[in-house]
């Protein structure tokens, strides 16, 4: 892969301010399509505003984010998942009591073109789009290795299995960008290995992009094509894995010194 790759997101010069607080300062990356970058940080180094950014949760004062070209503060919030764009999120909100299959169905609904009324009367519509739905929620649930539990609820399963979840909830409105917040939080080893081969099957075998930030170095190194470093609310180093991790500013982020 190289650097004259096309950016499906580009991310220049944004600034977010809370009060005399500044969460963001001047940060500019591409996500180029069809590549995993690792977003990585010390605790408020900006990660997750950045993300409320992306997702439209945050206004951001200064500076653009372009997505396949087209400007981001002209799509309402409600609009990012089918303009192509998905998310999981750090803190699970799954329906406990809800199955596998159910659970990864309800991220699909956002791309559903029936109607209030048609849905109150059960209509044909209603009945075939769920069906197809359906469908498309196991075959995911297959994807991540989940069918011997897609029709359990969700909330006795196993932490892990949660997490694979949430990334099929994320997966199934067809997104081109997966916006992913701290994917292995709360995963043992094991998992975590589990983890990195699921993210790279998402881009290699889906053809989705990956944003991904996490504070497991391990994870992002090892899977990542590229890294941004935060700090502060600044970029301080970009580049490879490698690149990246030996970088002075980085070190000196991580550990206190040079």
């Amino acid at each position: 892969m190289n650097g004259a790759q096309e950016a499906l997101l580009s991310v220049r010069g944004v600034s977010v301010r809370f009060g005399g607080i500044r969460a963001l300062d001047g940060v500019s990356f591409d996500v180029e399509k069809g590549r995993i970058v690792g977003l990585i940080g010390p605790n408020g180094a900006g990660k997750t505003t950045l993300f409320n950014c992306l997702s439209r949760l945050y206004e951001f004062q200064e500076g653009e984010i372009r997505y396949e070209g087209r400007s981001l503060v002209e799509v309402p919030r409600h609009g990012i998942a089918s303009l192509g764009i998905g998310r999981t999120f750090q803190n699970l909100a799954l329906f406990r009591t809800m199955s596998v299959v159910e659970n990864v169905m309800v991220g699909g609904h956002c791309r559903t073109s029936t109607g209030y009324i048609a849905n109150m009367l059960r209509l044909p519509s209603v009945k075939a789009e769920e069906a197809q739905l359906r469908a498309k929620a196991e075959e995911l649930v297959r994807f991540l290795r989940l069918e011997h539990v897609a029709e359990l609820p969700v909330g006795g399963l196993p932490f892990g299995y949660q997490k694979r979840v949430e990334l099929g909830r994320g997966l199934i409105s067809d997104p081109k960008l997966l916006l992913l917040d701290e994917p292995a939080a709360g995963l043992n080893h094991e998992e975590l290995d589990d983890l990195g081969r699921t993210i790279m099957d998402i881009r290699d075998r889906l053809g989705v992009t990956v944003l991904l930030v996490e504070h497991h170095m391990s994870l992002v190194m090892s899977i990542s094509d590229k890294v941004v470093a935060l700090d502060f609310g600044q970029k301080i180093a970009e580049g490879t894995p490698a690149e990246v991790q030996n970088h002075p500013d980085v070190i000196r982020a991580y550990l206190g010194t040079g």
